[in-house]
């Protein structure tokens, strides 16, 4: 199952449209870096901008890309039941190793709906699923005991759960309600140390795009056991987990990006904008702690 730092792969702009080449030098650099699986077109992907063709090339990209190397975790949430499905489908034609699904945003789908649309891609898809859990923007909230029927109901589809809910509780809560293999993956970077403690196997990460060895390294030190490292790892990344959120992400991680590597560009899609001089210069300041740049 999945394990270590993932990095939730911002999608290369230039000039409006997707950077086809420097994505995939992207994939091939978080893979020499040490990340264990690659997400294309999740949040930080802005895969809410892209259309489904945009979409479905950019997951297409990522897996030919990884030739195997890493599994692809394909975004393939939508408020869409449907379109999710489409998704689901389209990537496991194309090869990946499952799909990240969002709770349906906008919907504000009820505990019930949840259930429905979830129960809908596992009996209409056999792609694995991983559950992505962030009400901060998508307003519902996936509960424990829906996470847990969820997971008991198709153990055989429903795998594992990206969990932003920042509620450390709730992997006590997922071992107790279906089991110790049940893979839980922290979806906040600076909850990813004591989500590990807890019972975690990893993170899908922001922060993972612009310091992919770093966190691969942290990683490691927690599966490890090996705390002393694991916090010292932590304290060198953790102004950087905070300044990937000093503006509308991706745009702080696309800025952060933009430093590190001259063939990628800070561009997002309306209604976001570039970064603000204030994330801007907390970017710069946490790539110098960090010793990146």
């Amino acid at each position: 199952m999945f394990t270590g730092s993932i990095p939730a792969l911002v999608t290369p702009f230039r000039d409006g449209t997707f950077d086809e080449d420097a994505f995939r030098r992207l994939v091939d650099w978080q893979i020499d870096q040490g990340s264990k699986a690659l997400v294309p077109c999740g949040t930080t992907g802005e895969a809410s901008t892209l259309s489904n063709a945009e979409h479905h090339r950019v997951i297409e990209v990522c897996i030919e890309q990884a030739e195997g190397r890493v599994p692809v975790i394909a975004g393939c949430g939508s408020n869409d039941t449907r379109n999710a499905v489409l998704h689901m489908q389209f990537s496991k034609k194309a090869g990946a190793a499952a799909g990240l699904c969002v709770a349906p945003y906008y919907n504000r789908p009820s505990q019930a709906g949840l259930l429905a649309h979830f129960s809908h891609l596992a009996e209409n898809c056999d792609l694995p699923i991983v559950l992505y859990n962030v009400p901060g923007r998508t307003v519902t909230d996936i509960a424990p005991e829906t996470t847990v029927e969820l997971a008991n109901r198709f153990p055989a589809s429903i795998v594992a759960i990206k969990d932003a809910s920042e509620d450390l509780s709730r992997v006590a809560d997922h071992r107790m309600g279906i089991g110790r293999d049940f893979c839980q993956l922290s979806g906040n970077d600076e909850l990813a140390l004591p989500f590990n403690a807890a019972g975690g196997r990893g993170c899908i990460s922001v922060t993972a795009n612009v310091a992919p060895a770093l966190c691969a390294e942290f990683q490691q030190a927690c599966a490890d056991n090996d705390l002393v490292k694991a916090r010292e790892l932590n304290d060198r990344l953790y102004p950087l987990h905070y300044a990937m959120f000093g503006d509308a992400s991706p745009a702080p991680v696309k800025y952060a990006l933009s430093r590190v590597h001259d063939w990628l560009t800070d561009e997002v899609r309306l209604p976001l904008c570039k970064a603000n001089d204030h994330a801007r210069k907390a970017v710069d300041e946490a790539l110098k702690h960090a010793g990146i740049v």
